[in-house]
């Protein structure tokens, strides 16, 4: 473990005591600590946010919208999510959202695809094309008429708007855990990365 990384948060910083907290800040301390209501707890983006706390109650309320309630299929959600992990070389959010995707029935094939970069060419229509638009959107930084159009082709506007804010949520998840150096812990998945 780097030497800047706090042995018990496993980021740059301390993990706030709870009693420190303001209101805010204990909804969310106790939040990431009752199970199902995240996937990692406070060992993770919860707890950074802790230092934000003016700003959880916001993110938690788009990002539970945007993975549970916007009515995407647990598995176009999870390929949207790995795909953004992959881009952005999140280890973190791999090693979280892996085991996730193929819990809820992402095929290995799929998994692999994304975590190696190999061809979309034999995958189903919906996963290769948000596998292509994701990889043009965050590798490329911009996504060419074609990309767009697929993906068009498979969701109504407000879905695909609610897709592109599903990556942009990771994405923005990635650059943090990235900020604070965000260990993955031992015998999670993770990334090839050079």
């Amino acid at each position: 473990m780097p030497s800047d990384i706090d042995p018990n948060s496993g980021f740059r910083l301390p993990l706030p005591k709870r009693e420190d907290l303001d209101e805010a800040g204990k909804r969310a301390y106790d939040r990431a600590n009752t199970p199902g209501k995240t996937i990692v707890g406070l060992r993770g983006p919860a707890g950074i946010h802790l230092y934000s706390s003016k700003t959880v109650d916001a993110h938690n309320t788009i990002n539970h919208y945007l993975r549970f309630d916007a009515g995407f299929d647990p598995k176009v959600r999870e390929v949207a999510i790995l795909t953004v992990a992959r881009e952005m070389d999140s280890q973190f959010e791999w090693a979280a959202h892996e085991p996730e995707a193929l819990k809820v029935g992402v095929p290995a094939g799929v998994v692999e695809v994304i975590k190696y970069r190999r061809s979309t060419e034999s995958l189903s229509e919906t996963d290769a094309a948000i596998i292509e638009f994701g990889r043009q959107l965050l590798r490329d930084h911009k996504v060419n008429s074609a990309a767009f159009a697929r993906l068009k082709a498979l969701f109504q506007p407000a879905k695909l708007v609610d897709l592109v804010l599903l990556m942009g949520n990771y994405a923005g998840t990635a650059v943090l855990l990235a900020a604070f150096d965000m260990q993955v812990a031992e015998g999670r998945p993770i990334l090839p990365v050079p």
